[in-house]
C-alpha cells in the first residue's frame, strides 16, 4: 500500500513539475476508478496536486495539477469547460497543458485555441477580474480531463507596484500565507499540498477539523539536491500550532496529503464549511499583533484617512448643534451607510487591504466595504475622533493561525471612556444599530497603533431584537373573526421589516400586507393598515392591520374549534419569522448551526368569545429555559375574554451542536402553539 502511495505521489510530482503526462500510469490510475466504488458520483477527482514555491519576497509560484474522471452525463456537462479565476492586478494564470484521456485509451492534447482568457462575471464589484477557460468540449462517461496550470501572485488585489513582477508580491513583503481546503463536494482519490520555503522563513501551521498525512520530507542541500529526510508522519489538529520544518542552507519543504476524501455532507442551517471541514492554515506571520500593526501602517502611510476642506465642511454641517458623543457617531455612521453606494469600480492602485482615500470615496460616492469604512474613519477624524480600520470575516470563523482570513472591513472608534466601538456602515443602511448584530460572535482584528490581538464580537441580548405581535380579536356566533393586529420590532427584527418597505415601490406595500394575510386566510379582508416610515430610524418599526375573516372558526353542533390568529401568526414569512424555517427533523447535529440573529418573540392575544360560548379545552405548555433558547405560553380566561401569552427566546446567533436539543425543544413548543386548536362549548 505504501509503495502505491509513493508511486502516485511521484506521478503527481513529476507531471506537476514538468508538465509531462505519464500516460501509462495515468490510464492505470483511471482504470481503478469504477462505478462500483463510486456509485453515485458524477465525477471523481483522481488527484489534485498543488505545489507552491515561495520566494524571499513572499512571491509564490504555484503549479496546479488535477485529473478528473467523468462518471455520468451530468459530470460530462459539468466539465466541458473548466475555469480558473484570477485578478490581473495581483495574479497571473497560465494553462501549461490540458488533455482529455478518452475511455478508448487515446489521449487528446488541447491546443491553445481552446484555452481563452475572458472577463469574469461581476456583480456589485467591478475590479476587472478575469478567467482562463479551458474548452474540453464534448465528453463521455469514462473520459477524464487533466490540467496543469501555473499561477503566481496572491488572492486579493492590493497596491500596484511599478515593476511587472513586483505587483504579484504580497502586501506584507517577505511573508507568506495560505488557506488550503481539504474538503470537497465530489469524491477525491488523493489531494496533495507541497510547499517549498526559503530557509530564512519560519512557518507555523495547523490542520483543522481532521488530519492529514505528511508522508515525505526532504530538503535541498548545498548542491540544491533533494535529500530524503523522514518517513510518514500524521499531523492532527491541536490548540497550539505544530512546527514541523527542517532548517538547512537550502529550502524547507513540507507536504500534506489526504486520500479518499468523501463529499462533505452538509446539514441545514449549519455554520460555514470552513468552520467544520478539513483545512490547512499556514502563515509566516508570527502573531495577529504583527498583522494588525502592518494593516495600521499601510493605510496611514498611504494617507487613506486624510480629509480635505470639502469633507470637513460636510462633517461640520452634519454635526451642527449636536454635542452628544453617541449621537454624533450615529449621524456620521448612517450618513456614510446611506450616501455611499455599495459599488466597487476598479480604481487600480489601492484595492484590497489598502483602503481608498476618503477624498476619492467622498467624490465618487461609491465603493465596497473598505471604502465605506474608510469614508467613516475620515469623517470621524474630521470631527475630532480617533478612528481606524478593522478587518473581519463575515459568515465564518477566524482561526488562530494569522493567515489572511478576512472578507470584510469595518471601522473602530475610540470613545471618551477609552473603549473601542465597532461601526459597520456597509451592513447598517436602514438599520437602527451602528454595528449589525447579524455580525455577533464574529472575529475581527483592529488596525490600531501598537497592534491588537484577534477578538470576537459579543453576543447581542435577545431582547435587543424583539418581535412583538399583539392582537385584539373577537369571534361572533357565526364564527367570523375581526382582529386588530399590531406588530412591533427592534434591532435586526426591525431591520428585516424595514428593508421590505424601503426596497420596494410604494405601490407594492399594500400587496405585501395582502400577501401575508391571504397566505394564511385566503378569504380575509383587510379594512385598514398602517406602518412606520421605513426611512425614519428614530423609532422602531410598527405595523397595524385590521382584518375580517369569515368562517374563521369551525362550528360542529355546539362546539366551535378555533386556532388563535396570533398563535398561527399571519406574519410568518422569512423576514418576520426566519426561525420557523429551521428544519426540526434533525434529532442530532454533527456541526454547529446558525440563526439570523438572537431574537425575542412575544405574542399576546385577547379574544372576545361569542355569546353563550365558554372555553372547553386549550393546550397547556411546560415552561422551558436554557442557555440556548426558551419558551413559555399559557391560555387564561377572564369573563368572556380568552387571553393567550407566549414568549420564544433565541439567545444568540451561532450555536454549538450540543445546544441543538435545547434550541429544538423550544422551537418544537412554538410549533405546537402554532398548530394547536382551542375548543369552545356553547
Amino acid at each position: 500500500m505504501k509503495t502505491k502511495t509513493l508511486l502516485l505521489f511521484l506521478i503527481i510530482t513529476v507531471s506537476s513539475l514538468n508538465g509531462i503526462h505519464a500516460q501509462d500510469e495515468t490510464f492505470s490510475l483511471l482504470k481503478v476508478i469504477t462505478d462500483k466504488e463510486y456509485p453515485r458520483a458524477d465525477v471523481v477527482v483522481v488527484y489534485d496536486s498543488t505545489m507552491t514555491d515561495v520566494q524571499e519576497t513572499g512571491l509564490s509560484y504555484v503549479r496546479l495539477h488535477k485529473l478528473t474522471k467523468v462518471m455520468t452525463a451530468a459530470g460530462a456537462e459539468e466539465n466541458k469547460v473548466v475555469k480558473f479565476d484570477y485578478d490581473p492586478l495581483s495574479a497571473y494564470v497560465k494553462v501549461l497543458s490540458a488533455a482529455i484521456y478518452r475511455s478508448n485509451g487515446t489521449v487528446e492534447l488541447l491546443d491553445s485555441a481552446r484555452i481563452i482568457d475572458i472577463p469574469a462575471p461581476a456583480r456589485a464589484i467591478y475590479w476587472g477580474a478575469r478567467q482562463v477557460a479551458v474548452n474540453f468540449g464534448r465528453l463521455e462517461p469514462g473520459d477524464a480531463v487533466e490540467t496543469v496550470v501555473f499561477r503566481k501572485g496572491f488572492t486579493y488585489a492590493l497596491l500596484q507596484r511599478p515593476d511587472e513582477d513586483d505587483k504579484f508580491i504580497p502586501p506584507m513583503k517577505g511573508h507568506f500565507y495560505d488557506i488550503v481546503e481539504f474538503w470537497s463536494a465530489v469524491p477525491v482519490k488523493e489531494k496533495v499540498y507541497h510547499l517549498t520555503l526559503p530557509a530564512t522563513m519560519d512557518l507555523q501551521y495547523e490542520f483543522y477539523n481532521g488530519a492529514a498525512t505528511s508522508f515525505l520530507h526532504y530538503v535541498t542541500n548545498e548542491k540544491q539536491e533533494a535529500v530524503y529526510v523522514e518517513p510518514t508522519r500524521t499531523l492532527k489538529a491541536s490548540k497550539a500550532p505544530v512546527k514541523n520544518y527542517i532548517h538547512s542552507k537550502g529550502k524547507k519543504i513540507y507536504q500534506w496529503r489526504c486520500a479518499n476524501i468523501k463529499p462533505f455532507r452538509r446539514e441545514r442551517n449549519m455554520v460555514a464549511l470552513s468552520d467544520v471541514a478539513p483545512k490547512l492554515l499556514l502563515s509566516t506571520t508570527k502573531t495577529w499583533y504583527e498583522k494588525a500593526v502592518w494593516f495600521y501602517k499601510v493605510n496611514e502611510d498611504f494617507g487613506s484617512f486624510e480629509y480635505d476642506e470639502a469633507i470637513k465642511k460636510k462633517t461640520d454641517e452634519l454635526l451642527k448643534g449636536v454635542t452628544d458623543e453617541m449621537e454624533q457617531i450615529a449621524i456620521l455612521t448612517h450618513w456614510v451607510a446611506e450616501e455611499i453606494r455599495y459599488s466597487g469600480i476598479s480604481m487600480g492602485e489601492g484595492e484590497g487591504y489598502t483602503l481608498h482615500k476618503g477624498t476619492m470615496t467622498f467624490t465618487d460616492r461609491c465603493g465596497v466595504c473598505k471604502d465605506k469604512a474608510g469614508m467613516l474613519i475620515t469623517m470621524l477624524r474630521a470631527a475630532g475622533y480617533e478612528a481606524y480600520a478593522a478587518m473581519t470575516m463575515a459568515g465564518s470563523r477566524i482561526d488562530r493561525i494569522p493567515a489572511d482570513q478576512f472578507n470584510h472591513s469595518v471601522t473602530v472608534v475610540k470613545l471618551k471612556s477609552g473603549e473601542w466601538m465597532l461601526l459597520d456602515p456597509t451592513w447598517v443602511p436602514g438599520v437602527r444599530e451602528l454595528w449589525s448584530s447579524a455580525e455577533q460572535q464574529q472575529g475581527f482584528l483592529m488596525g490600531i497603533p501598537g497592534g491588537s490581538d484577534l477578538m470576537y464580537t459579543p453576543v447581542s441580548p435577545a431582547q435587543n431584537h424583539y418581535w412583538k405581535l399583539y392582537a385584539e380579536s373577537a369571534i361572533d356566533d357565526n364564527g367570523q373573526l375581526t382582529s386588530t393586529l399590531t406588530l412591533e420590532a427592534e434591532g435586526q427584527s426591525d431591520a428585516g421589516i424595514r428593508r421590505v418597505f424601503g426596497r420596494s415601490f410604494l405601490s407594492g406595500h399594500e400587496d405585501y400586507f395582502t400577501s401575508l394575510i391571504t397566505a394564511v386566510y385566503p378569504n380575509a379582508a383587510i379594512s385598514e393598515y398602517s406602518y412606520t416610515n421605513p426611512y425614519d430610524l428614530s423609532k422602531p418599526m410598527k405595523m397595524i392591520m385590521k382584518i375580517a375573516v369569515p368562517g374563521f372558526a369551525a362550528i360542529s353542533g355546539k362546539r366551535m374549534i378555533v386556532k388563535p390568529v396570533a398563535a398561527l401568526n399571519p406574519f410568518n414569512d422569512f423576514v418576520n419569522a426566519s426561525e420557523l424555517y429551521i428544519d426540526t427533523a434533525l434529532t442530532e447535529r454533527q456541526y454547529g448551526f446558525v440563526t439570523r440573529c438572537s431574537k425575542w418573540v412575544e405574542i399576546k392575544e385577547n379574544i372576545r368569545l361569542p355569546d353563550n360560548y365558554k372555553l372547553e379545552w386549550a393546550p397547556s405548555f411546560t415552561p422551558f429555559e436554557s442557555e440556548a433558547a426558551a419558551f413559555d405560553a399559557q391560555y387564561s380566561v377572564n369573563d368572556r375574554t380568552l387571553t393567550l401569552t407566549a414568549r420564544h427566546r433565541m439567545h444568540k446567533r451561532i450555536y454549538e451542536p450540543e445546544e441543538w436539543n435545547d434550541f429544538r425543544k423550544a422551537l418544537l413548543a412554538r410549533f405546537q402553539l402554532i398548530h394547536s386548536n382551542i375548543i369552545l362549548q356553547k
